[in-house]
């Protein structure tokens, strides 16, 4: 598992990709999100309760506060009122991936290796498409998965990226707990760069401040 690490950074392709409508809501939203610094989880339109369009995105260091999902939903409201892709009304939500997250690109893989994942497969492998277990990491473009249902010598099995229709991680005290320490992380990081910039700004204002003290000094 890679903490808090931006392996591929905003440009790096998804692999998973999602059909139809929400594809064409995709290619509208993921240029926007990473003209601002975010990368395109996953588009997933649902029709139960009215029209919802889920956009869920992060930062490259896979974390999202409520604050970025505001900043996205400002960015991305008016994109989408003119491209109008959906073509009834609707109601935008812009999500974090969430613990139990989608994995969409390669950096996925390797970020969350150690942790149990489900994957539902488009093309069979070994004349399977269901598969649950432990991620070890990637070779190539593929996903090495060690699987528990599977004999010792054929547990771990390597499955292409791209032909996945679905990879998800399996809620687990253990992936609760990375997260939380991640979340943890990531607000020590946030108060640092806060303090950093008010350290800056108190300097901005006392300069002048000082300067005319000096002066004042001079004049005596």
């Amino acid at each position: 598992m890679i903490e808090g690490t931006d392996l591929h950074g905003v440009d790096e392709p998804r692999l998973i990709t999602e059909p139809g409508l929400a594809a064409r809501v995709a290619t509208i939203a993921e240029p926007v999100l990473a003209d601002l610094g975010y990368r395109l989880v996953r588009v997933r339109i649902s029709g139960l309760s009215g029209c919802t369009v889920q956009v869920m995105a992060e930062r490259p260091d896979g974390t999202m506060a409520i604050e970025d999902c505001e900043a996205v939903s400002r960015a991305l409201s008016p994109v989408l009122d003119v491209a109008d892709p959906v073509d009834r009304a609707y109601r935008l939500e812009i999500s974090s991936p969430g613990i139990d997250r989608p994995l969409v690109r390669r950096s996925d893989f390797d970020r969350y290796a150690g942790h149990l994942a489900k994957i539902e497969m488009e093309v069979p492998v070994g004349g399977r498409k269901r598969f649950r277990g432990t991620l070890v990491g990637t070779d190539g473009e593929a996903a090495r998965v060690r699987c528990d249902d599977l004999p010792a010598e054929a547990a771990e099995v390597m499955l292409p990226i791209a032909d996945m229709a679905e990879a998800r991680l399996v809620l687990t005290d253990a992936l609760v707990a990375e997260s939380l320490r991640r979340g943890k992380a990531a607000e020590r990081e946030a108060r640092g760069k806060g303090r950093a910039q008010q350290d800056r700004a108190s300097k901005e204002f006392r300069g002048p401040e000082l300067q005319g003290q000096g002066a004042q000094i001079e004049e005596e």
